[in-house]
């Protein structure tokens, strides 16, 4: 008989039954530590009382102002920094000079370059004579000729090279990054400054589909900054989004003209105002009272001290309030705060009653 497989086959089984144990303790340990909410407590809610309120009017999208043009500027070829001629706030015109690079070596190429192009005219001018003479094969004029050509081509790289070396402002604007400083090494792909142009803006929102039918592309709307309120820009709309975000919205973007000594900054918060030309009454809740699906919409309705779920039919979503069609009547107590643990027909505590 194997004695040491018997003790390791009991040793094994041993070892099951503590694992066994050990979870159902663990099992029954958490079992305890689970919190079971007592039915009968009450839930406290924060509430709305029903009434008739005028819908019509203006409306306000909030957004935020984007710059129009944003680049962050590198070197297209590689070399010493030695002059960085901005700083950061500065205002720059398209063709400014921002940053000199070291051409020194480029500059003696260039010349030594012009010398080999003024012996090689000399030699092109001589040939030319000659050969009309007789006194030279044409073959020796052609090759000077040649030369002469590469020569300038030559010439020509080694001056946009040199032109390389000038980094200049792509367009109007502010120098809002200063990534570098003179001494450092530039190369292509590395940052060296940041161009922001804000004398156009875009200012971009985000809206619910139902709110789509309140705008048309190329028309013109009111913004105004949070900053100045009462600072009126003129918003043409140029994009409306495609595809929802996350949020299921739909972003639109309008061309904003800034002021003359550019008041309204990137990333500043602002609104765009909508008008109706008509006024309308009905039930309006706020979007955070909805429950249930989207094509199944339901709130709960406050009764004798208890919350019991209740259809609706929404007529217009607008904001973050909705438009009740049918299922609300004057005076109801609609629960807008305090859903995450409210169920059907739980017993409630009112902590808050907002009217319209």
């Amino acid at each position: 008989m194997n004695w040491k497989r018997i003790i390791g086959i009991v040793a094994g089984i041993a070892l099951i039954a503590i694992v066994v144990i050990r979870l159902k303790s663990n099992k029954e340990q958490a079992q305890e530590r689970v919190f079971i909410a007592d039915k009968n407590e009450k839930i406290p809610v924060k509430v709305k009382t029903i009434a008739l309120e005028s819908i019509g009017g203006n409306y306000d999208f909030s957004g935020t102002f984007e710059p129009h043009k944003e680049t962050k500027i590198s070197s297209e070829t590689q070399g010493k920094i030695n002059q960085v001629m901005v700083e950061v706030g500065d205002m720059v015109r398209k063709g400014h000079t921002l940053i000199q690079l070291d051409n020194s070596l480029l500059k003696l190429q260039l010349q030594s370059v012009e010398v080999q192009i003024d012996g090689l005219e000399t030699d092109v001018k001589r040939f030319s004579i000659l050969a009309k003479a007789d006194a030279v094969q044409g073959i020796q004029l052609e090759k000077a000729e040649l030369g002469l050509r590469t020569a300038r081509i030559q010439k020509a790289t080694v001056q946009e090279q040199i032109n390389k070396t000038i980094i200049k402002a792509p367009f109007d604007g502010i120098v809002t990054a200063k990534l570098s400083e003179e001494g450092a090494f530039a190369a292509p792909g590395i940052p060296l400054l940041q161009i922001t142009a804000i004398s156009k803006l875009r200012f971009t929102v985000n809206i619910p589909e139902n709110d789509l039918i309140s705008f048309k592309k190329n028309a013109i709307y009111t913004v105004t900054a949070d900053a100045y309120p009462s600072l009126n820009l003129k918003g043409k709309l140029s994009l409306i989004g495609s595809k929802a975000n996350m949020g299921s919205s739909f972003p639109i973007q309008f061309d904003v003209q800034n002021t003359t000594d550019l008041k309204i900054k990137s990333g500043m918060f602002g609104k765009v105002h909508i008008g109706e030309a008509t006024n309308e009454n009905g039930f309006v809740i706020p979007s955070a009272a909805l429950v249930g699906s989207s094509s199944e919409p339901k709130v709960y309705l406050v009764k004798n001290g208890k919350a019991y779920l209740s259809n609706v039919t929404i007529s217009k979503r607008f904001q973050n309030k909705i438009l009740i069609a049918k299922g609300l009547n004057e005076g109801d107590v609609v629960v807008i705060g305090g859903l995450i643990n409210l169920f059907d027909k739980a017993n409630v505590r009112i902590t808050k009653n907002e009217s319209k």
